[in-house]
């Protein structure tokens, strides 16, 4: 209905543009302007009875197959309005996530540093604990060995005064008389 609509209209326009010809009474410019519009309409009949669902169904595919491309292209535009959006927030907020890390890695920072320095403090205590112990030794180890020197020497000193003062008989005498207390306690 619609292609008969068309070719009416193609051949108004054709009678349209033959008119002066009319007017001025060329009949042979009107017979062959007639067979030429003849012509013109069996072509585009012929056309369209052959090839004619072809034809309108490649111009609906594709007038469809553009709004499709269309919708997506708009659906892609939003998605990528979209993500925009969300690289132009994470921009905007590029500046408040680069304090925030700082302070966080400052905090860490500071926490590694007082760790470390109460680990110090702890090693500091264990070796001067460690070294007042080695000196309360030192000192021990020392006051003994001065004790068993003087010990051997005040041995000495005496075993020579008894030596000089006390006779042979004397000197067995006072031994047995401490070897005796020694058995006897």
């Amino acid at each position: 209905m619609q292609a008969l609509k068309i070719i009416l209209t193609a051949l108004c326009i054709l009678l349209l543009a033959a008119s002066p010809a009319i007017a001025a009474g060329d009949h042979e410019y009107w017979l062959n302007t007639f067979w030429r519009i003849l012509n013109i309409a069996l072509f585009i009949g012929v056309i369209y009875y052959f090839w004619g669902k072809k034809i309108i169904g490649f111009f609906t595919g594709r007038s469809q197959g553009i709004a499709t491309e269309i919708a997506s292209l708009e659906e892609r535009k939003k998605t990528a309005e979209q993500n925009l959006a969300d690289v132009e927030r994470r921009i905007a907020n590029l500046e408040q996530e680069r304090q925030a890390i700082i302070a966080d890695y400052t905090a860490q920072g500071e926490a590694l540093k007082s760790a470390i320095i109460q680990e110090a403090e702890k090693a500091v205590a264990h070796i001067t604990d460690q070294a007042k112990a080695a000196a309360q030794n030192e000192i021990k180890a020392a006051v003994e060995n001065m004790r068993a020197e003087m010990a051997d020497k005040v041995a000495l000193a005496t075993e020579k005064l008894m030596a000089k003062k006390l006779s042979a008989a004397e000197q067995t005498k006072l031994v047995d008389k401490y070897l005796t207390k020694v058995v006897l306690n």
